[in-house]
């Protein structure tokens, strides 16, 4: 890995990360930066090169969005069959879920804020590659939570393992409050509050866990931690991992890292395993066990 916590700080999570984008048609495709008044804040933001603007779609270009979106909808559904990815994280490409429905119109329909943030607070810190318009061809964004801090990185394909940019960090005493934002593909996007009122929204790999670690619901554990019978069924996990895939993609190999596990409040754990595949790749898998040793499917983990 290309950037490591210093030592006593502990890493939990390390996602791709990027400002969300808008999916109803009026603001597919786009996202917007507003202060608290809804002005637009864009040539505000010290250092940000120009971007593409936020144009709202007229009726006539809306219709070619619905049209287009069901099309594209499709397509995940003919990937995720042709690799026969078993179970709901088991698929390489992610269920095809469409947007569910909007909780707030005006910034999910009309509008789409991905920076609320009046003059000196927080949000207006974050940095300009988070945005997908901007940023260089190959860079991409991660998110790093910490016990301590969360953190932005910038990774470039090109680097290689070179140690990857640090381009924002704030405590994480900062952050008031994480919510998912269901109205998004795949229930991708989280809304992150931070003290001082301003708000971004993301677009994350992993929405359930970094809501669920930012809100203490989810803690690290070890195997000691878990009850005997989640012990038995996590080494069935690991010794036969329930992924089945396609020979396009190649064959499932022993896992041979640790998995990681996850509490959550009711004493469910995730079981977080990377299973490699004869393709040089791997494939992430979790599953839910209770304190029975029975595989479940706890609420708000997919929508």
């Amino acid at each position: 890995m290309d950037w490591y916590p210093p030592p006593g700080e502990a890493l939990l999570m390390r996602v791709n990360a990027s400002f969300a984008t808008g999916s109803a048609p009026r603001v597919a495709g786009l996202r917007s930066f507003r202060d608290t008044e809804r002005r637009d804040i864009e040539e505000e933001l010290s250092g940000w090169p120009a971007g593409p603007g936020f144009s709202p779609r007229g009726k006539a270009d809306r219709a070619g969005v619905r049209a287009l979106d069901i099309a594209l909808l499709g397509i995940p559904r003919l990937l995720n069959m042709a690799a026969n990815a078993a179970a709901p994280s088991g698929s390489p490409f992610g269920e095809p879920h469409g947007p569910g429905k909007p909780r707030e119109p005006e910034n999910e329909v009309e509008d789409f804020p991905v920076m609320w943030a009046a003059a000196g607070t927080l949000a207006r810190t974050l940095p300009w590659q988070l945005d997908p318009a901007r940023r260089p061809k190959g860079y991409r964004t991660e998110l790093v939570l910490t016990d301590r801090r969360l953190l932005v990185l910038g990774v470039s394909a090109a680097a290689g393992l070179a140690p990857a940019d640090e381009l924002w960090e704030t405590p994480r005493d900062t952050v008031a409050e994480a919510e998912r934002m269901h109205f998004s593909e795949n229930g991708s996007d989280v809304r992150i509050r931070f003290a001082d009122g301003s708000w971004t929204r993301w677009k994350v790999g992993d929405a359930a866990k970094l809501v669920g670690q930012l809100r203490g619901e989810r803690r690290p554990v070890s195997g000691d931690d878990v009850t005997p019978q989640q012990r038995d069924r996590i080494a069935e996990l690991v010794a036969d991992p329930p992924l089945q895939v396609s020979r396009a993609v190649g064959e499932v190999l022993p896992v041979t890292e640790p998995p990681q596990l996850e509490q959550l409040t009711d004493g469910t754990v995730a079981v977080h395993l990377r299973v490699p595949l004869s393709n040089g790749t791997e494939q992430s898998l979790t599953r839910y066990v209770d304190p029975a040793g029975t595989d479940v499917f706890p609420k708000g983990t997919a929508q």
